[in-house]
């Protein structure tokens, strides 16, 4: 993931515009069911991406697991690389909370 954000320097700002969003939810409703429509959402469109990489749903069915390997992969990294950021900033991001 690092070469692509050197490649992308907006990735962050996008990044925070959704979490900017969901946190306007929250105030609202609780921080589960955001998350879970927030999963959701993006589940949703990493289908809809897999789908524009293809040019059937025979192939898109041919490409299932490997894409879904892929995204899968690629979201555990990102939550234990964030999930070890919080344990490391507890108190900075979350403090007596």
């Amino acid at each position: 993931m690092a070469a692509n954000l050197k490649e992308d320097p907006t990735f962050y700002d996008r990044a925070d515009s959704h979490i900017h969003l969901a946190n306007e939810h929250c105030a609202d409703i609780g921080h589960g069911k955001v998350s879970a429509s927030m999963l959701y959402g993006c589940a949703r469109f990493q289908a809809f991406n897999a789908a524009c990489w293809t040019q059937s749903a025979e192939e898109m069915e041919a490409k299932r697991r490997e894409t879904v390997t892929y995204f899968v992969e690629q979201y555990r990294t990102m939550l234990e690389d964030n999930f070890d950021d919080y344990i490391k900033n507890f108190e900075k991001y979350v403090g007596g909370a």
